[in-house]
């Protein structure tokens, strides 16, 4: 994972993502779940690009229960965009 790719986790959440002075992508994964790694190289892509302007943060569903089920995560690939705190768009699949 690129150095410009958060590893989300439920203990971080909320200083990387509600408390965030940039919009964050988060995406909802899980190893086992094939579309999530064809997501993977995109937002590999678009980190550098979007460096400075939007933090990505990939969090993994599995180890990550508590985050997942308070955002109604309920089929995975799930992406959520927050915005000051608030989720401001939400990508299913």
């Amino acid at each position: 994972m690129s150095d410009l790719i958060v590893k989300l986790t439920d203990a971080n959440f909320e200083a990387e993502v509600i408390n965030s002075d940039t919009p964050v992508l988060v995406d909802f994964w899980a190893e086992w779940c094939g579309p999530c790694r064809m997501i993977a190289p995109i937002l590999e892509e678009l980190a550098p690009e979007y460096e400075g302007k939007l933090k990505i943060g990939k969090l993994n569903i599995d180890e990550n229960q508590d985050k997942t089920a308070q955002f109604g995560v309920r089929g995975i690939p799930t992406l959520l965009l927050f915005k000051g705190g608030e989720v401001a768009g939400t990508q299913v699949g």
